[in-house]
């Protein structure tokens, strides 16, 4: 299962990125270029809801659910122990005076 989760994650990461590389930036106008604004919104012209768009949104919350997905099944697989359950600890130096600062 976390293997067919990751293949889905990565397609839909590459998914992503040629989608919004294929997008135009909202100053994409000959406007914007000078930076006059078509309309008195915050951050320029909306314009209608394409297919470019809705497939963006649909990728996103996929990309989301796989990465929740993908947290919890690993976090159920794993054993429970700490990263650093195997290590030595440092040997520890009673009695040393702490150094003092050079003149």
């Amino acid at each position: 299962m976390i293997y067919l989760l990751t293949i889905l994650h990565v397609a839909v990461c590459f998914l992503l990125i040629g989608i919004i590389l294929l997008q135009p930036g909202t100053g994409a106008d000959l406007a914007g270029a000078f930076g006059g604004q078509g309309s008195q919104t915050a951050f320029g012209p909306r314009g209608t809801v394409n297919v470019l768009t809705k497939v963006t949104t649909w990728a996103a919350i996929v990309f989301a659910l796989t990465s929740i997905s993908l947290t919890v099944l690993v976090a159920r697989r794993s054993t429970g122990q700490s990263v650093l359950h195997g290590m030595q600890s440092a040997p520890v130096q009673t009695g040393s005076a702490p150094a003092k600062p050079g003149k």
